[in-house]
Order: C-alpha cells, then structure tokens, then sequence
C-alpha cells in the first residue's frame, strides 16, 4: 500500500462515506447533476427570454409518449431498487431478474424517445428549427445517452450481481430516473 493510499484511508471519504455503493459512483452522479443543472438552466433562461418561441416548441412535442416514458422510467428504477434489495438478500438470482427487467425498461424508454425524435425530425423538425429544439434536442439526447450508459452499467453489475456492484450501478440509474423527473415537466408541460 502506498503512502498515497494510506492517507486516502485515514482521510476517509468525507460527505461520501457511509452512502451504498462505491464512493467514486457518488462524485460520478453529482459530476453530472451539475452537468444537467447547468443545461437545465440554461433552458430555463432561454424559455423565460424567449417564452412565444418555447411555448410553440412544446405544442409539437408528444407529451404523451414522454409521459409513457416517464412511467416507464420510474418503473424502471423500481425494479432497480428491487433488484438491490435481492442482492443484499443474497438472492443472486433474482437481483439478476429484477436487473434485467431494469434494463429492459430502459431499453423500452430508449425506443420510444427514438420514436418521439422520428416523429419531429419526420414533420420538419431538427436542432437548428429554433433555439427550443436546440436545447430540447441537446438535452434529452443528453439524457438518452445516460440512459443508455446506465443500461450498460446495469448489464455490467448484473454478471455477478453482489451487492456493492448492484448499488453503485443502480446509483447510477436513480440519477438518471431523477433528472428525468425534473426534466419532464419543464421541457414538457411548464408553459
């Protein structure tokens, strides 16, 4: 053990000791929050600068489609958050089936975002329609892309399925549920 290491154990982790999973997972998650506030913010900003533009923007979005995915999505973290407690039981068998169903959810949520982005690229829309779908398509592709990282990290942290791995990895995806939730109604609903 190196001298680097050992002070790195006595210092402990600070804020992030005693949460589940590994620490790293935890600076990772709030890395990207920042990331997403900011992108969230900026959002807002320009909704608030140009409200005519966004207000127009969001009469061509499928609320609907992004409303099945947000059903889609918890439900996902659900079976993620089950799939935890199975792995703590020691039930590495069905932490595997609960993961598994996480994943398959995420890639549901995946195909109907892909769906929604044919929709509006098929009727004319794309990033430079308005400074709207600007951000609306950075932000969810954004978002897609964690998406699909989380279902990556899951297939990962499924293979043996202990519960330290099974907690980072669904760490991860909570995240992802979470700035979804938030991210729904402001680029959705909040006129």
């Amino acid at each position: 053990m190196s001298i680097a290491d050992c002070e790195q154990e006595e210092a402990g982790w600070g804020v992030f000791e005693g949460l589940p999973g590994d620490p790293m997972m935890w600076v990772l998650v709030f890395s990207e929050l920042v990331a997403f506030g900011l992108f969230l913010g900026a959002f807002i900003v320009a909704h608030a600068v140009k409200p005519a533009i966004f207000a127009s923007g969001q009469t061509s979005l499928d609320a609907t489609l992004a409303g099945y995915n947000t059903i889609v999505l918890v439900t996902s973290g659900w079976a993620a958050a089950k799939g935890v407690s199975s792995a703590r039981a020691n039930a590495r068998r069905h932490a595997r089936l609960w993961l598994l169903l996480a994943m398959a959810l995420g890639g549901a949520f995946v195909t109907i975002k892909l769906v929604e982005y044919a929709r509006e690229i098929g009727s004319g829309i794309g990033l430079e329609t308005s400074v709207f779908f600007t951000l609306y398509f950075l932000l969810t592709g954004f978002h897609l892309l964690h998406v699909c990282l989380g279902i990556i990290i899951l297939a990962v942290v499924c293979r043996q399925a202990d519960p330290v791995h099974v907690e980072t990895g669904t760490i991860f995806w909570h995240m992802v549920d979470l700035v979804w939730i938030v991210m729904f109604p402001i680029v959705y609903l909040v006129r």
